[in-house]
């Protein structure tokens, strides 16, 4: 058998001290989590970063620096995840966007919201990716380098 790890993209999205999560559902419970999702073909992960936040979120997202590179494993699942998060700023919405499908909504929340949501988060990437974030852990965007 061959190992392979899933490649996902997070955008960490802060205004005044509130966070950008999207609630969704994760097979029939909502949770939350940021606008994330998985790496595609023929993208760099910031590109990737940017689809993601605008299909889920309808915010056109510019990375600015990556946050960080997280491993975790769903246990229950068996699957091994590699999430790059980056963050950014919101340069307007797509008003009217079709969301992608098991969006609930957008919500903004602070850190310590975040924290108060317990067992409703997607994954502990979600507040990790926050608390590094509230830390001050920006990496310059030329880290991941593509070469094609």
């Amino acid at each position: 058998m061959i190992w392979t790890p899933h490649v996902t993209v997070a955008a960490v999205i802060e205004r005044e001290g509130r966070f950008l999560f999207i609630e969704e559902e994760d097979e029939g419970v909502p949770v939350f989590n940021q606008p994330a999702g998985h790496w595609e073909p023929g993208e760099t992960l910031v590109e990737a970063s940017i689809r993601e936040a605008l299909e889920e979120s309808a915010c056109r997202f510019v990375p600015r620096h990556l946050v960080g590179i997280y491993g975790w494993k769903h246990q229950a699942a068996d699957i091994t995840y590699l999430r790059f998060a980056y963050c950014g700023d919101i340069e307007g919405f797509d008003e009217g966007r079709t969301l992608d499908k098991g969006i609930l909504r957008a919500v903004w929340m602070s850190a310590d919201e975040l924290r108060a949501q317990g067992d409703r988060l997607r994954s502990p990437l979600v507040t990790r990716c926050v608390e590094d974030y509230v830390a001050g852990r920006r990496y310059p965007l030329d880290m991941v380098e593509h070469v094609v």
